[in-house]
């Protein structure tokens, strides 16, 4: 996804430049967050920055610095599990800091082990890029990326439209499988605070799918519909933040610095806002902007060829 993101930044970068020249002064105080996130404006700021939503419960943002992604990452205690969602773009440590906030974790609750189960949102290689670094730790699972991989370890019989309850310890998160971004794109609800980790699906920025995976982006947003109003969802927090704070406005995708960012996490009515969207192009996908978001449909092989119509634009793409 890194390298599609990258011909598509190159193909919008004029007008995306044009959105990024004014600097928002509005930008809302985070309900969740203490802080605002690193944006790379430091030179020296660190590899990862990390907020907690409580004791219990981290989120990872990994540095513009080191990648124009800097996806952010959740790690999430039990009693006897810890679960790591995602693991960010290659070349630096995650492995070093996630062994720091664990060892922090086992001394403050005074335990003297925990497991750690490492899944992905997704297999593109901005969320699997840490890997490798797991592979050897032990006591430690790291699950694969494929739809049939995610399955047999969570237990999914019927994917994508069954959802699986796997509890860490005292406390349960509940696996949604979402595809269209990705085969195995899923999103992870915790009961105990109410959070639904959306990856790529939902997120303050680019919605990318394939023209012809439309209609399953579609019915994934449907099913999430319908589990938000389920259960008791308070935010989705997604694997980057591309939009920034003034409606409308994105930055561009190659931009290691920023100011401004939208918030991390969006209100569950952003869901029916997406669904909106995907039934106006009534079958006809196209690239359309919203306030928060922008879906972005996109041909298979885009060679040649521009947004924002793109999936209609020639014969032999999807």
């Amino acid at each position: 996804m890194q390298y599609f993101k990258l011909f598509v930044a190159s193909i919008i970068t004029l007008a995306v430049m044009s959105a990024c020249a004014a600097v928002d002064t509005n930008n809302s105080q985070s309900t969740l967050f203490s802080q605002p996130w690193n944006n790379g404006e430091n030179v020296n700021e660190p590899a990862f920055h990390v907020q907690q939503i409580d004791a219990n419960t981290l989120v990872i943002r990994q540095s513009l610095r080191t990648t124009f992604e800097a996806p952010f990452m959740y790690l999430i205690f039990g009693d006897e599990k810890a679960l790591l969602i995602d693991t960010g773009v290659k070349g630096v440590n995650l492995r070093a800091e996630i062994d720091v906030q664990i060892k922090n974790w086992l001394t403050k609750t005074g335990r003297d082990t925990l497991s750690l189960i490492v899944m992905h949102t997704h297999g593109h290689g901005d969320h699997i890029g840490g890997d490798s670094g797991f592979e050897d730790r032990p006591n430690t699972v790291v699950i694969g990326h494929s739809p049939e991989e995610v399955s047999a370890f969570f237990g999914i019989t019927d994917w994508p439209t069954q959802t699986v309850i796997f509890d860490l310890g005292n406390r349960e998160i509940e696996l949604l499988p979402t595809p269209g971004h990705h085969a195995s794109h899923a999103m992870v609800f915790d009961k105990t605070t109410g959070i639904l980790f959306s990856g790529d699906v939902v997120y303050p920025g680019r919605l990318y799918f394939q023209c012809s995976k439309m209609q399953e982006f579609k019915s994934s947003i449907d099913r999430v519909h319908i589990f938000a109003n389920t259960y008791n969802v308070n935010w989705l927090l997604g694997g980057h933040i591309e939009m920034k704070a003034q409606p409308g406005k994105t930055f561009n995708s190659q931009q290691t610095s920023r100011s401004g960012e939208h918030l991390l996490e969006l209100p569950v009515s952003i869901i029916t806002e997406i669904q909106a969207g995907l039934s106006k192009m009534d079958g006809a996908p196209r690239v359309v902007e919203f306030d928060e978001f922008i879906l972005f449909p996109h041909p298979a092989d885009p060679a040649g060829m521009s947004p924002p119509n793109w999936c209609n634009a020639g014969v032999g793409h999807d």
